[in-house]
């Protein structure tokens, strides 16, 4: 992936929760300039540093007025362009407290991080503003957030006479152009009431699959990018802190690409180790080279996955390759921070995706044609081969026998324990 080239023309954006700076960059590469981010995290905090000048305050948003951030950011209320953020995915703190939707209540220490977001969106007043959050944010029957945010955004217009909507985006990065399969919420607003509308998607998956899923997309629609296509030309690397950890390391090579521990099922094509479905998806999960990978975690378990083809844990190269993030920006820290960083991260291709078509749907930029997006990896041609399993060490085969599947949601032995004992 080449280095993304910073466009002339620079907007300006307040960024919280900044993280790794994942939004940012691709901020960055749509023309944004990130005039202040807060962060608290020590290892957040060092990879920015190290990487961007931009002005970072080392402090929970919390103890930030608003005052602080515009001049840190050198900016009056009105002045940005854009307010950008993921708040931390945590419950809604004050759901029945904030029902009366009165704006003044942002002051409250109590808030949550959801909340302080909106505080700094009534201070400030951008022009526009984006909030990430996971996509169970938006699950019907579970959406008591998105009213709650509603709610607050209303009264916050109606106090200072802005026009702010919330509209909801619900995106998989990888049909954007990501290699990876990562699914978000986004919140989008505009201060004079314009409206950003749906995006469709740019890249489809194999024929197969357009048909299961009845995407009405042209035939011509490039497909997805993939695993090899990010991180295909990166030599492998035998780092020792990359080995597989714990118990089941030594049955990862008996995994074939893109599999997981379900090949080892009475219905998969191995040897009958583990129940159907008795496991969370990403155990023992490897990456195949001609699909896109699947979500990266932030705290990964000693046999969680996407592990690489190459029976190893990813490094910090290609994690940030899997998340678009360009090849001049290094995340610093131990393998577990790292991967913690960019676990928490959006793909900066999805984030510069959105804050294009910001620039001409809010801002009126002129719409010549679909803007081209920087941080999506180029095409690879055919991957090798997949690697050929290995067989099942012997210090597991023990587990072969005959395995119960699970017996359907609500009824594992989790859900039979709460029973017994309410």
């Amino acid at each position: 992936m080449e280095t993304a080239p910073k466009p002339a023309a620079q907007l300006t954006a307040i960024s919280l929760y900044t993280g790794a700076g994942g939004l940012d960059l691709g901020f960055e590469a749509a023309g944004f300039d990130t005039r202040v981010a807060v962060e608290m995290d020590d290892d957040c905090i060092a990879t920015l540093q190290a990487n961007r000048d931009w002005p970072v305050m080392h402090r929970s948003i919390h103890d930030v007025t608003s005052a602080e951030l515009l001049r840190q950011a050198r900016l009056e209320p009105f002045e940005a362009d854009v307010l950008i953020g993921g708040p931390p995915c945590q419950p809604f703190s004050k759901c029945g407290y904030w029902a009366s939707g009165d704006a003044r209540r942002l002051e409250d220490p109590r808030a949550s991080t959801v909340e302080a977001f909106l505080r700094v969106l009534r201070d400030t007043r951008p022009r526009a503003y984006l909030m990430e959050n996971v996509a169970g944010l938006a699950f019907r029957g579970k959406d008591e957030g998105i009213h709650l945010i509603r709610d607050i955004v209303a009264a916050i217009n109606r106090e200072q006479g802005t026009a702010y909507e919330v509209e909801l985006l619900v995106l998989n990065a990888a049909d954007f152009g990501v290699p990876q399969t990562r699914e978000r919420a986004f919140l989008v607003g505009a201060r004079d009431g314009s409206r950003f509308g749906s995006l469709i998607p740019t890249h489809r998956p194999a024929d197969d699959d357009v048909k299961e899923r009845q995407l009405a997309l042209p035939l011509d629609t490039p497909l997805y990018r993939t695993a090899w296509d990010a991180i295909g030309d990166l030599a492998d690397d035998d780092d020792p802190q990359l080995a597989p950890r714990g118990k089941w390391a030594d049955l990862l090579p008996s995994i074939p690409e893109g599999s997981n521990y379900l090949y080892h099922t009475d219905r998969g094509a191995g040897v009958p180790l583990f129940g159907w479905r008795r496991r969370f998806w990403n155990f023992l999960l490897k990456l195949a080279k001609d699909q896109p990978s699947w979500t990266l975690t932030a705290q990964p378990g000693p046999a969680t996955g996407p592990f690489h083809w190459r029976n190893r844990r990813l490094s910090a190269r290609e994690l940030c390759r899997l998340q678009t993030v360009p090849d001049d920006y290094e995340v610093l820290g131990s393998t577990n921070t790292v991967q913690k960083q960019l676990g928490n991260a959006v793909p900066s291709a999805l984030a510069e995706v959105i804050a294009r078509h910001m620039r001409r749907r809010l801002f009126g930029e002129p719409d010549h044609s679909e803007p081209k997006v920087t941080l999506i990896p180029s095409r690879r041609g055919k991957p090798p081969p997949p690697e050929p399993p290995q067989p099942v060490p012997q210090k597991y085969r023990h587990l072969i026998g005959k395995h119960s599947p699970h017996p359907g949601t609500g009824k594992g032995s989790r859900a039979s324990l709460r029973s017994a004992t309410s």
